[in-house]
C-alpha cells in the first residue's frame, strides 16, 4: 500500500487554471464514490478550496495511481492533461503525509498560520468519512493531521499577529482602546481596504458605524452591511467628534483632514483617544494631524511594517510546528508498523475461540451431569486459561513489529501457531479484489518522491484488505 496526493495550488497554478478545477459542493459525494472507484485506489479524501485542489488517495500500486488520478481528473474536469499537467504536483507516502499535516497547520498556506484551512480539511475527512471513502489508513491519518493543526496553534504564537492591512489596522486598535465595546467608526471613502478593515472592527465589537462618501448612494450601498448610517463629506467633518477611529480612503489628490479640523474635533471629544488609519495613496490625512494630542495616525507603510514583522514572527514560529509534525509521523510510522500484526493477532484469538469452544462442547458431552452453574465456571475459567496463555505472544508480537527483522518475527509467529491458512485465504481474497497492473507514461513535470513505506511482508495482505 501506498499514500498519494495529486494536486495544485497558488504556487503551482495561476488563478484562471484553478477556478477550472473546484468542485462544487453539492457534487463533491459524487465525485468521492466515483474517485473510490477507479482502479486501485482504496481510500480517497478530496481537499477543495480557492486556493487549492487536492486528490489524497490509498493506492495498491504508486506507479500506476498517479496516471489512474489524472484520469480522473482528466474526465471529471472534462479537461485533456495536456492543460494542466504541467501545474500538478506528486507526493507518495511519508512525503504526502507531511503535506497533508503542514497544509492543515497553516504552512503551505498563503498567509502562513491561517485557521480556515484546518476547518476546510476537517470538513473534507468527515464528509468522506460519511460516504465511506476513507478505511484504517485515512481515518488515522487525517484525525492526526487536525490533531497536529490544533496544537500548532495553541503551542505557538503563529496565529496570534495579523498578517493582513486590514487585520493591522484591528490589532493597533485594540493596543489603543483594549476592546472596542461601544466605540463608533467613522469610514471616509468606500473602497475595498476601507470596508475590509471596518468589516474586521465590526466583528471585534465596534458598535456603531458611520460611513462618509462624495456618492451618496454607495456611501448608503456600504453603511447597509454594518447597520450604519450615511452621511456626505460636509456633514462627516461636524461629526468627526464622535467617531473614536477614523478610516480613510478617498482617492482624493489632496488632504481630506487637515490639521486644524482635526484639532477642532478633538476638542469637542474632551481628550478622549481617536484612532486614524489612512490607507489612501495618495494619502487622505495631513500628516501634521499626528502632533494633535491623544491622535493616533498611521498610514499604509505603518501597517504593512507591522504586518511585515508579524509575517517573520510567523515564519519563526514554523520551525516549532516543523518539530511538532516530525514527532506526529513517527507515532504514525509507529503505528503504521504494527498494522500489519492485527490481522495476525486477530487470527489468533479466533483460532484460540474455535479450540476453547470444541474443547467445552468435547467436555459437555464426556460430563453430561454438570449443571449450568458448574458449566458456567468452568467456562470462565478454561478461558481465563486461553487468554493468559495469548497475552505474552501478543504483546511480543506488536514489540517486534516495530523492530528491524520483523518480517522474520511475524513468519514465525504464523509457523509457530499454524496461521497459514488464514494468511492463505486473505492473499487469495486480496488477489480476486486488485486491479491487474496496466501501462503509464509519467510525466517529468510531476514531482515524485516515494520512500518505501510498507506493511510487513507476511500480514501485507490481510492489512491491504483491512482498510477496504
Amino acid at each position: 500500500m501506498h499514500i498519494v496526493v495529486v494536486g495544485l495550488n497558488y504556487r503551482t497554478a495561476p488563478v484562471e487554471v484553478r477556478e477550472r478545477f473546484t468542485f462544487a459542493e453539492r457534487d463533491l459525494p459524487e465525485a468521492l464514490l466515483q474517485l473510490k472507484q477507479t482502479k486501485g485506489i482504496m481510500e480517497c479524501v478530496i481537499v477543495a478550496t480557492c486556493n487549492r485542489t487536492e486528490l489524497y488517495a490509498v493506492v495498491d500500486r504508486h506507479q500506476l495511481c498517479g496516471h489512474y488520478i489524472r484520469n480522473f481528473m482528466e474526465q471529471w474536469f472534462k479537461l485533456p492533461r495536456q492543460q494542466f499537467t504541467n501545474h500538478l504536483y506528486m507526493y507518495e507516502d511519508e512525503q504526502a503525509i507531511d503535506h497533508l499535516f503542514r497544509v492543515t497547520s497553516g504552512l503551505d498556506s498563503m498567509v502562513i498560520g491561517e485557521t480556515q484551512i484546518l476547518g476546510q480539511v476537517r470538513n473534507a475527512f468527515l464528509l468522506a468519512q460519511e460516504h465511506k471513502t476513507t478505511g484504517t489508513i485515512f481515518n488515522m491519518i487525517f484525525k492526526q493531521a487536525v490533531t497536529v493543526a490544533k496544537r500548532a496553534h495553541s503551542e505557538t504564537s503563529i496565529g496570534e499577529t495579523a498578517v493582513s492591512v486590514s487585520y493591522a489596522a484591528v490589532e493597533l486598535g485594540k493596543r489603543i482602546f483594549g476592546h472596542f465595546g461601544g466605540k463608533t467608526v467613522m469610514i471616509l471613502g468606500a473602497g475595498k481596504m476601507s470596508e475590509l478593515t471596518a468589516k474586521h472592527l465590526y466583528a471585534n465589537g465596534i458598535e456603531r458605524v458611520i460611513v462618509v462618501n462624495r456618492t451618496y448612494d454607495r456611501a448608503v450601498e456600504l453603511a447597509d452591511k454594518f447597520n450604519g448610517v450615511p452621511y456626505s463629506m460636509a456633514d462627516a467633518i461636524d461629526r468627526l467628534h464622535e467617531a473614536d477611529i477614523l478610516i480613510s480612503s478617498t482617492g482624493s489628490e489632496g488632504y481630506v483632514l487637515n490639521r486644524k479640523q482635526v484639532a477642532a474635533a478633538m476638542a469637542r471629544r474632551k481628550s478622549r483617544p481617536l484612532y486614524m488609519i489612512d490607507i489612501a495613496v495618495p494619502r487622505d490625512l495631513d500628516p501634521a494631524i499626528a502632533s494633535v494630542e491623544n491622535v493616533f495616525l498611521y498610514d499604509i507603510d505603518d501597517l504593512e511594517g507591522i504586518v511585515e514583522s508579524n509575517l517573520e514572527l510567523r515564519r519563526q514560529e514554523t520551525a516549532k510546528i516543523d518539530s511538532l509534525i516530525a514527532a506526529e509521523l513517527d507515532v504514525f510510522r509507529q503505528w503504521y508498523k504494527t498494522l500489519g500484526v492485527v490481522p495476525l493477532i486477530q487470527a489468533l484469538q479466533d483460532k484460540a475461540v474455535t479450540i476453547h469452544e470444541e474443547t467445552m462442547s468435547s467436555l459437555t458431552k464426556k460430563l453430561p451431569n454438570l449443571d449450568e452453574r458448574e458449566m458456567k465456571v468452568i467456562r470462565k475459567l478454561t478461558k481465563s486459561i486461553v487468554n493468559q496463555m495469548m497475552q505474552d505472544p501478543i504483546l511480543r508480537i506488536k514489540e517486534m513489529a516495530g523492530e528491524k527483522h520483523s518480517d522474520e518475527a511475524m513468519d514465525m509467529f504464523v509457523k509457530l501457531f499454524a496461521l497459514e491458512e488464514t494468511i492463505t485465504q486473505g492473499k487469495e481474497k486480496l488477489r480476486s479484489a486488485s486491479p491487474e497492473p496496466h501501462a503509464v507514461t509519467s510525466t517529468q513535470r510531476v514531482q515524485r518522491n516515494s520512500p518505501s513505506m510498507k506493511v510487513p511482508a507476511v500480514a501485507s495482505a490481510i492489512a491491504a484488505a483491512v482498510t477496504h
